[in-house]
């Protein structure tokens, strides 16, 4: 009978502690360097000569623009290859090389994190857009050589609101300065 005690009282320590890990916490959403210098140790040993030449939104944004996970993506100039890194709560939860030729500039070495581009971006134009029932921040991308048409070689912070049954609203920052440099809906 002691046994069938023990061998109750243990199962119902599983039973307890997997209830509880069940109830856990969502993790905290945080702001996109968060991740960086993991994802960039793991591309460094990837490829030595890796470049950071694109980042985004893994998950769903907060109003600060924050994330529980970033997708990272790298560059090797030496192997013209891309190797991408989606990091979550300190670590490194998807590591896979594209499939396909993705040559990039990489972005610039200073940049200013999520939480600031999007209050530069809330100073010009995005509060109004907030006033619409339902809008919200859907995503944030950091890259070199698009959507600024006065200099395509800057980092830019693309952010992407979007709102029921209306055009979405993009809002380009300037990633060093934190300045609005673009605006448009499509």
């Amino acid at each position: 009978m002691p046994r069938v005690s023990r061998m109750l009282g243990l199962m119902l320590c599983v039973a307890a502690l997997g209830g509880s890990s069940a109830r856990a916490a969502p993790p905290a959403p945080v702001g996109a360097r968060a991740g960086l210098d993991l994802a960039a140790a793991a591309a460094r040993s990837w490829s030595q000569d890796a470049v950071l030449i694109y980042l985004e939104n893994d998950e769903d944004l907060d109003a600060r623009g924050a994330t529980p996970r970033w997708g990272y993506l790298f560059y090797s100039p030496s192997s013209q290859k891309a190797r991408a890194y989606s990091v979550r709560e300190g670590r490194i939860v998807v590591a896979e090389d594209l499939g396909m030729k993705f040559a990039a500039p990489p972005v610039a070495a200073l940049w200013i994190d999520s939480d600031a581009a999007i209050a530069a971006a809330d100073r010009e134009v995005a509060r109004t857009f907030h006033q619409h029932g339902g809008s919200h921040l859907h995503t944030m991308l950091l890259m070199r050589g698009a959507f600024d048409d006065t200099n395509p070689d800057r980092t830019t912070w693309t952010l992407v609101y979007s709102v029921p049954h209306a055009p979405s609203l993009f809002v380009v920052v300037d990633a060093t300065e934190g300045t609005v440099r673009r605006i448009w809906r499509g």
